[in-house]
């Protein structure tokens, strides 16, 4: 279980907002985040990694405090075990498709899956300027589950993708994401996108 209580001050065109969240997420659930612009989204996937703060609140994992203000415990990003897909991929340039993967696990029987599963074990060998921004975006997927995390945050993580090709990673990805017991929250500007395959919906407004 993973309990979020948090108060973060976001910089809004507008004035001062607050992103306010007190929420759980059961193990192995896939939460789905939405809302307008502005709103909050990406920053609250950067509070639960430990990549920003909240000014105050709490966030635990399996009865592990990551976060606690009042306590002044800050547990680091590398101690959360946590997968991020960032909107930008955020890639290695200088790392083929098969060294990224290598690079987070050295279990060759979960690499050779992965690649199959991103459809991109004919191209193991390209670097990141080699791959169309689909391809560039399902290594990153790949490379956030290559450390099997106990929390998988995305944000966007089919935007480049076309129909089809989303259809049938998000069919193989829940297959994995229970597999595992991998709780996923993730970041959607589209209501309707997912609609059938998460658990649990987060609005902000």
């Amino acid at each position: 279980m993973i309990t979020i209580n948090i108060e973060k001050k976001l910089k809004a065109y507008h004035g001062q907002q607050v992103l306010r969240v007190n929420r759980q997420f059961a193990p192995g659930s896939i939460t789905k985040v939405y809302g307008p612009s502005g709103s909050g989204k990406t920053t609250f996937l950067k509070v639960i990694s430990g990549l920003t703060n909240p000014e105050r609140g709490t966030i635990k994992a399996d009865g592990v405090t990551w976060f606690d203000s009042t306590a002044k415990i800050n547990l680091s990003t590398q101690k959360r075990n946590i997968g991020f897909v960032f909107q930008q991929y955020a890639l290695f340039p200088n790392m083929t498709v098969r060294q990224h993967l290598e690079y987070a696990t050295a279990d060759v029987a979960w690499i050779k899956r992965l690649l199959l599963l991103g459809s991109l074990d004919t191209l193991e060998t390209h670097k990141p300027e080699y791959l169309s921004g689909g391809q560039q975006q399902r290594l990153a997927i790949l490379r956030a589950l290559a450390t099997r995390p106990k929390l998988l945050l995305m944000d966007e993580p089919f935007s480049a993708l076309d129909p089809k090709t989303k259809t049938g990673l998000i069919s193989e990805l829940k297959t994995i994401l229970k597999e595992l017991g991998i709780t996923t929250i993730i970041v959607s500007h589209n209501p309707q996108e997912l609609s059938g395959w998460v658990d649990d919906e987060l609005v902000f407004e």
